[in-house]
């Protein structure tokens, strides 16, 4: 049923704000929980029925294509083991999608990580998720990219996930101008990179997913630097929206911004007590926690 088949992760930041972690580690590497931040988002697209998944990645991120890659060490170690569970995990992440590495030779900003996949998207519509962004569907219920194919393939235009912020949130984020549609979607007129509470057009944020159609590339191309001197994505997005138009749609999922310490901490927290190995003991753990700090 869906019809985009490719995604674009963009993964080619330095994770300044992970310091001294990610002097030698991808900050998309760090994990949570017992699996790195980017195999969520790798299997959220997977879940939505990505088949090819290009990884815009920079200078020092060799361990992001190592991890995608077969281990015969690790993999004859498990074997030896008896490990099958492991050993079936390992071979299920090498297996799950076709992983294509593409190098963002400066850092010119989000909009220029994604036009460095034009080579190998070609003229197909795509998913783009951001690599620090995890979001959480449970079992049986639609990933976020599933969620904005359903209205790309209903109305075959570009479609992006926003959410509500507060007041204070608004600069951390490209913030939309739309208007609600009959049939709960938002109509977009404008995308603003990051504007002050006072400028912002709504509280509507963008949290990282998106699907684009290749048109997307058009505006790129010729995109001047923008805000912080860079390529924005969200100029190009307004060019397509007054172009060929763009919607945006609030989502069901639960949504962790990995990218900060905090919400890395709360990712780890959240996502573990989901889990029946761990969950009882953690929870547990965190109530006599509370009981000591109240």
């Amino acid at each position: 049923m869906i019809r985009v088949k490719k995604a674009l992760i963009p993964a080619a930041g330095l994770g300044t704000r992970f310091l001294p972690a990610t002097k030698s580690i991808p900050k998309e590497m760090l994990p949570v929980v017992d699996q790195p931040i980017l195999l969520y988002v790798v299997e959220e697209a997977v879940r939505a029925g990505i088949e090819d998944i290009v990884l815009i990645a920079g200078r020092g991120k060799h361990a992001i294509e190592d991890f995608f890659d077969r281990s015969y060490e690790v993999e004859d170690q498990l074997l030896k083991a008896g490990r099958e569970d492991l050993l079936q995990r390992i071979q299920r992440i090498r297996d799950m999608a076709n992983i294509i590495s593409i190098r963002q030779k400066e850092a010119l900003g989000l909009g220029h990580a994604v036009f460095c996949g034009q080579p190998v998207i070609g003229n197909e519509n795509f998913a783009v998720l951001l690599g620090d962004e995890i979001m959480y569907s449970e079992p049986g219920e639609p990933t976020v990219i599933e969620q904005l194919a359903k209205i790309f393939i209903e109305t075959g235009l570009s479609t992006v996930a926003v959410m509500e912020v507060a007041p204070q949130d608004v600069e951390k984020y490209g913030i939309v101008a739309a208007e609600k549609t009959r049939d709960g979607y938002f109509r977009v007129s404008e995308v603003i990179e990051k504007p002050t509470v006072q400028s912002a057009p709504s509280r509507l944020a963008l949290p990282g997913r998106y699907i684009f159609t290749p048109q997307i590339f058009d505006y790129l191309r010729d995109a001047k630097p923008g805000k912080n001197n860079e390529i924005q994505l969200t100029d190009a997005m307004t060019a397509l929206a007054k172009n060929q138009g763009l919607l945006s749609t609030l989502f069901q999922a639960k949504r962790f911004d990995a990218g900060d310490k905090l919400g890395y901490l709360i990712a780890n927290i959240e996502l573990a007590l989901m889990r029946p190995d761990l969950g009882p003991q953690l929870k547990q753990y965190l109530r006599g926690l509370a009981r000591e700090i109240s």
